[in-house]
């Protein structure tokens, strides 16, 4: 099985994604160019966090048109697996991958800290390694994390069991206080119909080791190593 994480111009979080694939998760890896079409042969690509593209007219939506992007849409048609991490996930929503978009968070001030998040559902690639309802210590920091969408679409969202993550408490309550950016819902991740694509806003990867104070992070790339290894 093989990784990529694609790299664009104001990606900052991509040698993070990288270098825990590589050396915590220890699988082969590659950094994938965004004006490359070629996904060199990868299993599961990662669109990481940052500020693609400087943030400029809307998160995500230069980043879009990237000739990357074009081949990770085809990927995600054929089932391959595509993982968004913060303004990865702000890209996948821009790109149509998935549904709704990220907006300022309440209070327009950048949030960056340790949240916990509820597991909704197990039954994807990225967090079979996870137990219903376990609570995740992941961090966040983003400006734009504020989960929106219609009220059709959410719907949709919970009959088709799709919100995979929520902001919860501690232990395990969907609160408002426990809601750090005011996403719809306390939503913090979703997946593609196929359940083959997740977009989220919390770090996993920053939260993968002993030295960094919490592991949980490593439980969405322990998920997709045996995902992989069972196809």
């Amino acid at each position: 099985m093989k990784f990529g994480v694609i790299i664009f111009p104001g990606s900052n979080c991509d040698h993070d994604a990288y270098w825990t694939i590589q050396q915590v998760a220890k699988q082969p890896v590659t950094f994938l160019w965004h004006e490359s079409h070629d996904l060199e042969n990868c299993d599961a690509v990662i669109v990481p966090g940052g500020f693609a593209y400087g943030d400029y007219l809307r998160t995500g939506a230069i980043a879009k048109f990237s000739p990357v992007m074009e081949s990770v849409r085809k990927f995600a048609e054929g089932g391959g697996l595509v993982l968004g991490i913060c303004n990865g996930f702000q890209i996948l929503c821009e790109s149509g991958l998935l549904p709704g978009a990220l907006m300022r968070n309440v209070g327009l001030k950048y949030v960056c800290k340790p949240v916990q998040v509820r597991v909704e559902n197990t039954e994807t690639p990225f967090t079979n390694a996870c137990a219903n309802g376990e609570v995740l210590t992941i961090p966040i920091g983003h400006m734009e994390g504020n989960y929106f969408c219609d009220p059709a679409t959410l719907d949709e969202l919970h009959r088709d069991n799709r919100v995979v993550f929520r902001y919860s408490s501690p232990g395990g309550d969907i609160t408002a206080a426990a809601n750090p950016n005011g996403s719809l819902d306390n939503i913090a991740g979703i997946c593609s119909p196929g359940g083959n694509v997740v977009g989220m806003m919390p770090h996993p990867e920053r939260a993968s080791e002993p030295e960094l104070g919490c592991t949980d992070g490593m439980k969405v790339f322990r998920s997709m190593v045996g995902a992989m290894a069972d196809r």
